[in-house]
């Protein structure tokens, strides 16, 4: 009787399933003592502040300790990777090193120290709710104030973000004030803690309209850092201030971002100088503004690369770290196989040519049915393509072209206004061709999507514009659909030609923000605005099409002589027919 290729696949697993494991390994002790040297060494670069070496030799050192099932090293050392992820800004593969961190935690305070590294990640990346949520959890598992401290004034720095003022001035409150804790704080080693709270209070004071009682305890605070040189403490003292004084006193508001800005200099802390910056930048008191921004700019776009560069060699490490583990365990296995019966070697042979004649007729069948629906679908998106193209060219163009030939014959073209009228025209034209050209290039949808939107952007960019964007690089675009990202980057185009074209503008800002469900993208400028009825006319329903398209919203808000500014929200992911893909 005539059996099915299944049948033998089938068989074939069965006899794999039956092949004896050795989970012992011969040279335990060997192994056990290069991976205690490995941890050693990248505990000393890590608090040598040598942090790519230091990642290198953990990930080195967790592949051994896994070869033992040693749960207590690789949950420590899972923890110290995710702690360099942070501090090297990677806050998605510093969430994902932690949470495999979990099953090995065998003690309350590693659980706690786990949900604290979350929770800074989840503050840091603005999922604030999330952040409370961790901090709480690693308030549960500590067993006393002293280390329940630090966690409560991570979730009064989060409340002061999402402005719940008067949560966090309960909270701080009670850390400087309760008897309990007043007695921690009374510590001479906890001076620099005390003083973090402080400042932390003041602020909230302030933020909370207590200006007076804010500035005090800032103020405060800030003394006590400089006596006991806190340098680093004291950035966040001087940025607070400096926002506090930008709503009353511009000069001493710079004064003190300059003061951040220097001492963030001198101790290499990137994204303190840039805050500092920002609030320069805001205040616009100083002949010096247009340098800030510069320097912002270039410092944003040095750290955006270096730790990119840092996230691209840290999951090389883990990839090349698991292909050498992969294939170490390949080696073992392939020698194991060598042990197996000649009988059965002989019986899986058969199998395997008959399996892998199978699939060869599996696959021929594949490729050919794919080819052909490929071709179909090429076909049938070349068509449409072309045949929209065509109609914009005949919509635009055609009748464009016509009156500029009747106005050649029946104008005297050696009258000098009768040329520079010709001349326009000609231009006029060529600015709709060169804006189908550019509405039909391809969009880097991949790895460089962000780079192309720079690129795109900075093209508008001159002495007398200058255009700033936010977040862009906060947004987790490998998670969004190809779709999405073209009809993001048609927007921002139409957005742009709108703008040159109408609104004469000095400053373009566009913020990017997502929330996991959402993308919102916040344009304004600055320029001459205009009635809320010319929008039609000033080229925007191409724009408003594109965002219906896939599901999004949109609010203008614009008047004469009060810029534009327009609002925009989408779902993350969007179901579009395959036959609209192509009309972007």
């Amino acid at each position: 009787m005539l059996r099915s290729p299944f049948f033998y696949f089938i068989l074939l697993l069965a006899l794999f399933s039956c092949k004896e494991k050795n989970t012992t390994h011969p040279d335990a002790e060997l192994i056990r003592k290069e991976a205690l040297s490995l941890r050693d060494k990248a505990d000393e670069n890590y608090g040598k502040g040598n942090y790519s070496p230091a990642f290198y030799e953990f990930n080195k050192s967790k592949t051994l300790f896994e070869t033992l099932k040693d749960s207590a090293n690789i949950g420590y050392i899972l923890i110290q990777m995710a702690a360099i992820q942070q501090i090297n800004g990677d806050y998605y593969g510093s969430k994902e090193t932690v949470t495999e961190a979990l099953p090995y935690a065998k003690n309350k305070n590693h659980v706690s120290c786990i949900n604290n590294i979350i929770g800074i990640a989840d503050k840091e990346l603005s999922l604030y709710n999330d952040a409370i949520l961790y901090y709480k959890e690693a308030i549960k598992d500590y067993e006393n104030l002293d280390k329940k401290q630090d966690p409560l004034n991570n979730i009064a720095v989060v409340y002061i973000q999402q402005k719940e003022y008067n949560k966090a001035i309960t909270i701080l409150e009670f850390l400087l004030e309760s008897p309990a804790s007043k007695k921690i704080l009374t510590d001479e080693t906890k001076t620099s803690r005390k003083s973090r709270y402080q400042d932390n209070l003041g602020y909230a004071y302030f933020k909370n309209g207590m200006d007076k009682k804010g500035f005090h305890l800032m103020d405060n605070a800030l003394q006590t850092r400089i006596e006991i040189k806190d340098t680093y403490g004291s950035i966040e003292s001087y940025l607070h201030l400096a926002d506090y004084y930008s709503k009353q006193n511009l000069q001493k508001s710079d004064e003190n971002a300059l003061t951040a800005y220097n001492i963030s200099t001198k101790l290499n802390s990137i994204d303190e100088r840039l805050e500092a910056l920002q609030i320069l930048i805001s205040n616009d008191n100083s002949p010096n503004t247009a340098k800030y921004t510069q320097k912002y700019f270039t410092l944003n776009d040095s750290i955006i690369k270096v730790r990119n560069n840092f996230k691209n060699k840290s999951a090389k490490i883990k990839y090349d770290a698991k292909k050498e583990k992969d294939e170490n365990e390949k080696l073992r296995l392939e020698k194991a196989e060598n042990q197996l019966s000649l009988q059965r070697a002989k019986y899986l042979k058969i199998v395997s040519v008959i399996v892998f004649a199978f699939l060869v007729i599996l696959i021929f069948i594949l490729i050919r049915y794919y080819k052909n629906k490929n071709k179909a679908i090429e076909f049938k998106t070349s068509y449409n393509t072309e045949t929209r193209i065509a109609k914009k060219i005949h919509d635009e163009l055609a009748n464009d072209v016509f009156q500029v030939i009747a106005f050649a014959e029946s104008q005297p073209l050696s009258v000098e206004n009768t040329k520079e009228n010709l001349l326009q025209k000609l231009d006029d034209i060529y600015s709709r061709v060169r804006g189908i050209s550019r509405e039909n290039n391809s969009i880097d949808t991949g790895v460089n999507f962000t780079h192309s939107i720079k690129e795109m952007l900075s093209a508008y960019n001159t002495r007398e514009r200058n255009i700033m964007i936010t977040n862009l690089e906060d947004i987790n675009w490998e998670d969004i659909d190809d779709i999405k990202k073209i009809t993001i980057s048609r927007i921002l185009q139409e957005l742009m030609v709108n703008m040159k074209k109408h609104s004469e503008a000095s400053i373009v800002v566009i913020r990017f923000e997502s929330d996991q469900k959402s993308i919102s993208i916040n344009y304004r400028d600055n320029g001459k605005g205009c009635e809320k009825t010319m929008l039609v006319k000033n080229g925007l329903q191409n724009m408003s099409n594109r965002i219906v398209a896939v599901n999004g919203t949109f609010d203008i808000d614009t008047e004469p002589g009060k810029g534009f500014k327009v609002k925009i929200s989408m779902p993350e992911q969007t179901q579009i027919k395959v036959k609209e893909k192509f009309a972007y």
